[in-house]
């Protein structure tokens, strides 16, 4: 009896613990489904959008930046597809076969490479190599790398490099305009980036596009005013004069006298935008905008001008220089040697100082000065290039004899070489001047300066300057009728003018009978023998000058004696 009772006591003592057992086990499935409901129904969407941020991604979906071009459409500066290699370091296996194969697509050596996943190994993302091009990218991209990851973006490049460096300018790695037209027009020709969303798999490779956020919007195009044929030109013949010289830098602009348009720009020393390893800050700067110097001598037009105006000369005044010095108050005025007397023609043709300085001392003490602000000197051009320079042009008074001298033969005043360019196109257009326009123009913005009539008289004085008697018979043109004026000034040292450096200039207008371009050349610290103007800058102008004529269709208008008497028959 006592063996049953123990047996069944055993029995339900083992049928209580089951039940627990099955109780427990009935709780533990109660739980994981009351959980599989719960992620299921109420956690869903947070899971969801927990696992897509860790898969999903936006992306930008690079915008090409606007095309430059020259007025004939000839592009000067073009974005290329590139793209840019960049990592996880925390994703990356440093024992990867390809490791090395990567280290020389890249041109980093492996232990650099190394180096740069560890001193990072924190970070989810840093560059490797930008704007690699796209077939390096595919390379790398077949690698297979866990952590390594291509994307697209575009590089600038400059199809003229260094002839046209100075005015187009360049961007940086990011696509931002630094200098020249890419900084002054950057808001213009920056595109608008747009956006994506993707799909990527833990090691970061995009396997899905899922929907576009918003489209990219690509940059506006920027067509220049200047024509690459004569800004090659231009170059070239600059480069050759500096070099052949050992000049320490020079400077060459053409206008359309027409427009105002800049036909070409150009500057020594340059660089290549294209490469910029090498690159010294001196030669970023845009010289014809950027640098000031003396006019000397080409001011004298101007001078000449401002007599005309006052109604009291002709072209057949005839003015007393002897014995080729003046004295004004406390200082000699002096010419290079006793010219007698000379009508105002005469004193452009021999470049009188004595001539210019007793024309502008009887005249009213603000009429020269009023006269140069009028042809743009000392003001901005408003063309909007950055780092432009307005020059000096004084304000002086009525005493002060010896500053008024000087200014009639272009001393105590400073300008750029585009302003003195800009400065010549009233001679040109018979007193209408034309802006300066960087950008090619449409429309007609000039506005006379001058009374009809003296813009020609003085054109007419300044095609003697090239004639036998002239001081710039070097800048003759074969077949056409040019008129200029040449400029040498001392350069300034540290303690006032330098009596062994010198600015050669030479400013001129051709064809004569229908004037079209107005050219600048401006050489700085020649060496050698030759370092006067109608030595130096004026060969220059007429190689500039004969290319552009012809390059342009322009018809000749100084026919040699033996052709005309063809034509004639």
């Amino acid at each position: 009896m006592s063996s049953e009772t123990e047996q069944t006591q055993t029995l339900a003592a083992r049928s209580w613990r089951m039940w627990v057992v099955f109780f427990l086990l009935g709780l533990a499935v109660a739980g994981v489904l009351a959980k599989l409901v719960s992620l299921y129904w109420t956690d869903q969407a947070f899971l969801q959008n927990q696992g897509d941020a860790r898969s999903i991604r936006t992306m930008l979906i690079p915008a090409h930046r606007g095309l430059i071009t020259d007025r004939n459409g000839e592009p000067l500066a073009v974005s290329a597809p590139v793209a840019n290699i960049w990592a996880d370091p925390k994703l990356i296996d440093l024992q990867h076969p390809y490791i090395n194969r990567l280290s020389q697509l890249l041109d980093i050596s492996q232990d650099s490479l190394i180096e740069r996943f560890g001193n990072n190994a924190e970070r989810r993302f840093m560059y490797l190599r930008r704007q690699v091009t796209p077939e390096v990218a595919e390379s790398v991209r077949l690698l297979g790398i866990p952590g390594i990851n291509v994307d697209r973006e575009y590089r600038r490049f400059y199809p003229a490099g260094e002839v046209t460096a100075h005015l187009v300018g360049f961007t940086n790695v990011d696509g931002d305009g630094q200098e020249g037209m890419e900084l002054a027009f950057d808001d213009w020709l920056s595109g608008e980036s747009g956006s994506k969303l993707v799909m990527r798999d833990r090691v970061g490779r995009t396997i899905r596009h899922i929907r576009s956020i918003s489209d990219a919007h690509q940059g506006d195009e920027l067509q220049l005013s200047i024509d690459l044929r004569l800004q090659y030109m231009a170059y070239r013949e600059l480069k050759a004069v500096v070099e052949a010289h050992q000049a320490d830098s020079g400077s060459i602009v053409i206008l359309d006298t027409q427009t105002g348009e800049v036909l070409a720009m150009a500057n020594q020393p340059s660089y290549n935008p294209n490469d910029r390893s090498h690159l010294e800050a001196a030669a970023l700067r845009n010289r014809a905008m950027t640098d000031l110097f003396e006019p000397g001598s080409t001011v004298k037009p101007m001078t000449i001008a401002a007599a005309l105006m006052t109604g009291r000369y002709t072209p057949e005044t005839v003015i007393h220089t002897s014995p080729g010095t003046l004295r004004v108050s406390n200082a000699t005025i002096k010419d290079t040697r006793d010219y007698g007397d000379l009508d105002l023609t005469g004193i452009i043709t021999k470049s009188s100082n004595v001539g210019v300085v007793k024309l502008v001392l009887e005249m009213e003490h603000d009429r020269l000065t009023r006269l140069m602000h009028n042809f743009g000197i000392g003001q901005m051009s408003m063309t909007g290039f950055p780092g432009e320079r307005t020059g000096y042009l004084p304000d002086l008074r009525e005493s002060q004899l010896v500053e008024r001298a000087t200014l009639a033969y272009g001393y105590g005043l400073s300008v750029t070489p585009l302003q003195l360019a800009q400065a010549y196109i009233p001679f040109a257009s018979d007193g209408i001047f034309h802006p300066v326009s960087l950008l090619k123009r449409d429309t007609d913005v000039g506005t006379r300066v001058m009374p009809q009539g003296v813009g020609n008289h003085v054109l007419q004085m300044m095609e003697t300057v090239i004639g036998p008697r002239g001081t710039a018979r070097r800048a003759a043109v074969e077949g056409y009728r040019v008129a200029g004026k040449t400029g040498t000034v001392h350069r300034i040292g540290g303690s006032g003018y330098n009596r062994e450096e010198y600015t050669t200039v030479f400013a001129g207008i051709a064809p004569v009978s229908d004037p079209r371009l107005a050219i600048v050349v401006m050489v700085d610290n020649p060496k050698g023998r030759e370092i006067y103007g109608g030595e130096v800058a004026a060969p220059v102008f007429a190689r500039v000058a004969a290319g552009a004529l012809r390059l342009l269709n322009l018809d000749p208008d100084s026919w040699p004696e033996q052709i005309r008497q063809v034509a004639e028959r």
